[in-house]
């Protein structure tokens, strides 16, 4: 099974670059498991509104956001361990 994360993030967004290199860690430690891409809201405003963000960072996986803000690589981890278990 792959775990789809999608980053969202803005140019403006002090936060944005943490929850990136999270997720980056992610991948690197778990390699084709996750698919990740990351959302620039500002260019990509109808999918954010489609999750019905109202802040970023925000991080979702397999079209369900789990996180609104920067979470830990633990937290990042349980919450894919958890998408793979389903």
């Amino acid at each position: 099974m792959v775990v789809k994360i999608e980053v969202f993030t803005s140019p403006t967004c002090p936060y944005c670059p943490m929850a990136i290199e999270v997720v980056d860690e992610a991948k690197k430690d778990l390699g084709d498991v996750l698919e990740v891409e990351t959302v620039d809201i500002m260019q990509d405003r109808e999918k954010a509104v489609n999750y019905g963000l109202m802040a970023v960072p925000a991080i979702a996986m397999n079209g369900v956001v789990k996180f609104v803000g920067a979470p830990s690589k633990e937290e990042l981890m349980q919450a894919i361990k958890e998408e793979l278990n389903e």
